[in-house]
């Protein structure tokens, strides 16, 4: 054993090649309590495949020695080779004292591979062993957890948190605050999170959300403000803190919130649109035309942005703002055919019948069962001296709206010319 202790004085004055070297030229002579020894430093000093080698081969020659099943098992698993591993740890039986150990790695072994209900079988086995180890709790909870089922992973979790409220580095509480969230159990995350001392940026942004989805406005713009202060360039709390400003009947600092989001994430479209609103709400129609304006240019799909400037448009009777914006986006390849609707009644305000008709009839194919559609095109039709067709958009409109008496009436009228 000298030359062991004498190879771990020289690891230790950090003079790794000297005591590897050492350690290997002593390796030949050493019987097998040194070897094991041997082993388990190699093992410490990440020398895996090393510390593998010699655990094979006294295995080989002690085949029911399980304590060096157990440590060729963990070898394997530390050098992922989990086949290897889990062929080792199915050898173990009831009669085995590492059994329970053996059903556990096994269980996370089966987890990665995504054998989900392999593993929760060792698992509960393992329970029935010992049903009160905190371990197999956290481990079932855990491999619920994982799997989505949150529901059932909580009574596991709250086993676990009656006995100890972290367990390595798995806070239980934070686990039960997101399984309760998760499971839309808000009130009750609610309880856990409020019980969890974390200053972690993501933690505080779920503590946050799950308080604004419990309607606890206050609490969410409390955490938030925390978490900002924690680190300014989280990006995702921004929208969600000027939301929660705006319900709490804060518009300026709402607005003023979304635009110092827009510092930290200068391509979030929900954002511009977001603080666009605001600064409409708040009487500053040119800024918010140009923040929606700006949501738009990153995406012309954006179809929320797009409506809201057509509305806000049509009530500053600004018809040619419409076609522009509209124009633009179809260009861009958003021919969503409500934007052909909402063109062609511009043109008609803006007295361009010819391009407002053609309008009409790119929306009329989708829009055949809308009965405000076919009552506006029918009226439309007449106006154009198309009466033939009018007809025909006019009984459309009746086979949906069968009660208007008013525009039966009118249809008649139409016959009789």
């Amino acid at each position: 054993m000298e030359e062991i202790h004498e190879a771990i004085v020289l690891m230790e004055q950090n003079q790794t090649k000297k005591a590897i070297e050492k350690l290997e030229a002593y390796l030949p002579s050493a019987n097998e309590e040194e070897r094991y020894t041997i082993a388990e430093l190699y093992m410490q000093w990440g020398m895996l495949e090393e510390a593998k080698a010699i655990i094979i081969e006294l295995s080989q020659r002690y085949p029911n020695e399980t304590e060096l099943k157990m440590l060729l098992g963990e070898i394997y698993i530390d050098l992922e080779e989990d086949e290897e591993a889990i062929d080792i740890l199915n050898q173990f039986t009831p009669e085995d004292e590492e059994y329970m150990e053996a059903l556990v790695q096994l269980a996370d072994l089966y987890q990665t591979q995504g054998l989900f209900e392999v593993a929760e079988q060792k698992l509960l086995e393992a329970k029935q062993l010992d049903p009160s180890e905190t371990v197999i709790d956290l481990a079932l909870g855990e491999l619920a957890f994982s799997t989505g089922e949150y529901l059932k992973a909580i009574p596991y979790y709250e086993k676990v948190y009656r006995n100890e409220t972290v367990v390595g580095d798995i806070e239980i509480g934070l686990r039960l605050a997101e399984a309760y969230a998760a499971s839309g159990k808000f009130e009750e995350a609610l309880t856990f999170y409020q019980e969890v001392d974390s200053e972690n940026p993501e933690t505080l942004f779920r503590f946050g959300f799950t308080a604004y989805r419990a309607d606890r406005i206050d609490i969410s713009i409390q955490v938030w403000e925390q978490l900002i202060q924690k680190d300014s360039q989280f990006p995702s709390v921004y929208y969600y803190l000027a939301k929660a400003y705006e319900q709490e009947g804060m518009p300026e600092e709402a607005y003023e919130t979304a635009r110092k989001g827009l510092d930290v994430d200068e391509f979030n479209k929900e954002l511009y649109h977001y603080a666009g609103v605001l600064a409409h709400k708040l009487g500053n129609s040119k800024q918010g035309y140009e923040l929606v304006n700006q949501a738009i240019e990153l995406d012309y799909g954006f179809k929320e942005a797009v409506l809201f400037l057509v509305e806000n448009y049509k009530q500053d009777q600004d018809e040619d703002a419409i076609v522009q914006l509209l124009e633009r986006v179809i260009e861009n390849g958003e021919d969503d055919q409500q934007y052909r609707w909402e063109l062609a009644k511009a043109y008609r305000e803006l007295e361009l019948f010819e391009d407002a008709l053609k309008q009409y009839y790119d929306a009329y194919t989708n829009f055949k069962e809308d009965s405000d559609f076919l009552k506006e095109f029918g009226y439309f039709l007449v106006e154009e001296g198309k009466r033939d067709e009018a007809k025909e958009v006019l009984s459309k409109y009746l086979e949906v709206e069968p009660s208007d008496f008013e525009v039966e009436e009118y249809l008649h009228r139409l016959a009789e010319f």
